[in-house]
Parts: structure tokens; C-alpha cells; sequence
């Protein structure tokens, strides 16, 4: 058999550098014939980590509620605030009558 013939059925590893999976590819077809997919890595070491973590993002959500739960309370108040102060700062503003149209300007 030739040099030629044996590289053409030759299958090689190619380790993405990405994620670090391993891609097994055919020198004739250049297809992938398999793929092992990177190792994952362990987000905590311990169950008392993870628990930790868990308690911490719930005590976060909840912090976060309460501070929505507020906001949405006080909401009426500021709105009608905000709408006082437009109505007054209206009655101060002199009407000056007709409203300008953009090709009175011209």
C-alpha cells in the first residue's frame, strides 16, 4: 500500500481550544467522526458551599422584592407629585395662544 493510500484513512485528535473537547476527525472526508466533550468543572467543592450560595442568592432575591414591593407603595405619591408640579409649572407658563407649527417657522 502507498504513503498516499494509508493517510487517506488516517484519523487524528483535535483538541478544541475553546472548550477543550476532543474532536476525532477522518483525513479523507475531513468529518468529524466523534466527539468527547471537555471534562466539566465543578462549581463548588462541598455541599456546604453550594448550600451557602444558595442562601445567599435567595436572600438577595428577596432583598431585591422588598426593594420592588417599596417602589411600587411609593409610586402613587411620586407620580402625583410629578403631576402637581407639571400642573403648576402650566398655570405659571403665560398660554401664549395659538401653538407654532414647525412651517410657521420657515
Amino acid at each position: 500500500m502507498s504513503q498516499k493510500g494509508k493517510s487517506a484513512h488516517e484519523v487524528f485528535d483535535v483538541a478544541c481550544p475553546d472548550c477543550g473537547a476532543i474532536l476525532k476527525i477522518d483525513a479523507a472526508t475531513r468529518a468529524v467522526i466523534s466527539h468527547t466533550p471537555a471534562p466539566r468543572k465543578r462549581t463548588f467543592e462541598d455541599f456546604d458551599q453550594a448550600t451557602r450560595a444558595l442562601r445567599e442568592a435567595e436572600e438577595r432575591k428577596e432583598s431585591l422584592f422588598r426593594q420592588s414591593l417599596e417602589a411600587q407603595k411609593n409610586q402613587e405619591d411620586v407620580f402625583n407629585k410629578r403631576f402637581a408640579e407639571a400642573l403648576k409649572k402650566a398655570k405659571e407658563t403665560p398660554d401664549t395662544g395659538k401653538p407654532l407649527r414647525e412651517f410657521d417657522l420657515d
